[in-house]
């Protein structure tokens, strides 16, 4: 099966209608699914949109082949910290999405793969779905590196920026460590553009989606 995977939307309409294009055919041909890391609002200017168009998805293909996460954006929406639209305010479309973040998960595993929006408790190891407490699967920074001790299974994130990860402002790709991490968060509001990780679970092997092909995903320090 392949399990497509983005992250940190921002309200960003257009850049997520992009990478749908390419995820999409997938989904109709039936053996795929797409999972989103959270983040659906705040920075952009189409909050609303967004979150309808991940529900009309969900609604399509069903809430198990597209499978929606909290960010910590969503879960300050749902504290009553923060609207879905900064520029005006829609009570019923407001209500109507905040009931449907009150379904979303925190996390989803496929395969040997964790997904989440910013991270585990990676001191728990193989007991890490009972150890991490609810906040840091949404709120967890800065991003950790390297092998999670005692635990042989991939992380899938967002939340920190690949470039602030790879300390360069021009780096806005999937972020791979080399060991136990993905870090899919490439900063829409800047690049205008989202990051598509595709893993193989029957190869267990990752892909990203650049210039209409998909690549193998290297560790950062490989990259030329």
């Amino acid at each position: 099966m392949k399990v497509f995977a983005i992250s940190d939307i921002h309200g960003c309409l257009d850049a997520l209608q992009d990478a749908l294009d390419y995820i999409v055919p997938y989904l109709d041909e039936g053996d795929a699914k797409l999972v989103l890391c959270g983040d659906y609002t705040y920075g952009g200017t189409h909050n609303y949109a967004v979150c309808e168009t991940i529900m009309k998805l969900q609604n399509k293909y069903g809430w198990d082949k597209v499978i929606a996460l909290l960010g910590n954006h969503e879960t300050e929406v749902m504290e009553g910290r923060l609207y879905l639209e900064s520029s005006y305010y829609d009570e019923e479309r407001e209500d109507r999405i905040v009931d449907w973040l009150y379904e979303l998960p925190r996390y989803h595993v496929e395969g040997n793969t964790i997904f989440c929006h910013a991270g585990i408790c990676e001191e728990a190891g193989e007991d890490w779905e009972f150890g991490t407490e609810d906040y840091v699967f949404t709120e967890k920074y800065p991003a950790e590196l390297g092998q999670v001790p005692g635990l042989d299974m991939k992380i899938v994130a967002g939340h920190a920026g690949t470039s602030e990860i790879a300390k360069d402002p021009h780096f806005h790709d999937i972020y791979y460590d080399g060991a136990s991490h993905y870090y899919i968060d490439g900063t829409v509001l800047d690049s205008g553009y989202l990051p598509i990780l595709m893993v193989d679970t029957d190869t267990d092997k990752y892909y990203e989606f650049i210039n209409g092909s998909w690549y193998d995903i290297l560790p950062y320090n490989e990259l030329s």
